[in-house]
């Protein structure tokens, strides 16, 4: 029999039913990203999560589904 709380019950939950990601962001060369974060974590119109599955969810009505891992990204460099 499983008890523990409501924190084991919790984290029973969380490792069966969800996936967590993470970002490592360089200060120097992702401070545009950052800043996105930061003006969504202030306001209070949408989460962070909300907001960036909203942005994943609109690429993939878009069809942008190509080869793993591109996520429809058009990759540039510059010369």
């Amino acid at each position: 029999m499983f008890y523990g709380g409501k924190y084991d019950a919790q984290n029973r939950y969380d490792e069966w039913n969800t996936t967590q990601i993470k970002l490592k962001l360089n200060n120097k060369t992702d401070q545009d990203i950052l800043a996105w974060i930061k003006k969504h974590k202030h306001g209070r119109d949408t989460s962070v999560q909300g907001a960036i599955k909203s942005l994943i969810r609109e690429d993939i009505a878009h069809g942008n589904t190509g080869m793993p891992g591109s996520g429809g990204v058009v990759r540039r460099t510059v010369e």
